[in-house]
């Protein structure tokens, strides 16, 4: 090799080798974000959970199984839904989330310090503004790879940045849409769901995930355990986008759902304000995140009986491609 491309060669490796990114939330100059902090101005209100395997390169194991999906709603209480590898989590909001001055809103896991370093566990996130086309942020994982982060090793936050799980429990990652802000396709002044994959951490060329550099990423594999994979405390929102046209005031209008509690073999009977009843799609989810019943609704007022259904808590979501509502409903014996 000539010497000119010996020496660039070695210079580009120190500089990616020394590369920092903000460090852990205790040490100065962290962008790490604090639960209580009062930059937070709303959190998520609807979460649909896909579960990954418990151990992707071992199909006797489970899916990962551990917390309930509306764990992850509502601001960070340490409760989490484990996400398992590759699994993921759509979150919507009842207003949409906008692009102001520096982040727009965070992501909590419930990672934790230990003597020596962080125990992280990471996932990239993805924004939408129709909920069909999702743009992921661009992530780097600077992490070395000449051997596998295993079960449970430590990460440096230094070598992360624009992935979930970056920082310990009780302190949310920030991400800020203006690093979206070139993508026709998308618009960043009205955000209205965030999806959060997560990383496997593998390295094994079959089964690992990369970041924008092309760089394998490299997180605790394998994570056996019901609890495995990203889990998903809570979504913070610090800009959002606020609106007094004809549309909001009508969707401000309350859905009306009764009766609540509801025997499961009695008639829900659902009414709402005219703009949600337009050509929407009507979900019930139950606790743990499974699409148990799906219709499309055209009129203000409709009966759905609940007779098949088993007891527990269900959430109520009817939906267009511009608005959304969630409702929680209770079904009992």
């Amino acid at each position: 090799m000539p010497r000119f491309s010996t020496l660039f060669f070695f210079t580009f490796l120190s500089t990616i080798l020394l590369a920092q990114f903000p460090p852990a939330a205790d040490q100065e100059g962290t962008t790490a974000i604090h639960k209580d902090d009062a930059i937070f101005v709303n959190w998520a209100t609807d979460i649909i959970v896909e579960r990954g395997e418990q151990n992707i390169a071992d199909d006797s194991l489970n899916f990962a199984e551990a917390g309930e999906p509306i764990f992850a709603l509502g601001n960070p209480d340490i409760q989490s839904v484990s996400l398992g590898d590759g699994g993921s989590a759509i979150l919507t909001f009842d207003k949409p989330i906008t692009n102001g001055e520096g982040p727009d809103f965070a992501i909590f896991e419930n990672g934790f310090p230990t003597q020596g370093g962080y125990f992280l566990e990471l996932a990239f996130v993805e924004v939408s503004s129709d909920g069909v086309f999702f743009v992921r942020f661009p992530a780097t994982s600077l992490t070395d790879t000449t051997a596998q982060v295993k079960t449970f090793d430590l990460i440096d936050p230094t070598k992360i940045n624009n992935l979930a799980g970056k920082y310990v429990a009780n302190f949310g990652t920030p991400f800020d849409l203006e690093a979206l802000d070139k993508i026709p396709e998308l618009d960043i002044s009205a955000i209205t769901h965030i999806k959060i994959v997560d990383v496997i951490g593998a390295l094994a060329d079959s089964l690992a995930t990369f970041d924008t550099q092309g760089n394998k990423i490299n997180d605790p594999f394998p994570t056996p355990f019901p609890t495995g994979g990203f889990d998903l405390d809570a979504v913070g929102v610090i800009h959002q986008k606020t609106s007094t046209n004809t549309a909001d005031l009508q969707l401000r209008t309350p859905v009306l759902v009764y009766p609540n509690p509801i025997k499961k073999n009695e008639v829900l009977q659902i009414e709402m304000p005219t703009i949600l009843a337009n050509n929407s799609i009507l979900q019930l989810i139950n606790s743990s995140g499974i699409l148990v019943r799906t219709m499309t609704i055209s009129e203000d007022v409709i009966n759905i009986p609940l007779t098949k259904l088993a007891k527990g808590v269900y959430w109520l979501k009817i939906s267009n491609y511009e608005f959304s509502t969630v409702q929680k409903i209770v079904v009992s014996e």
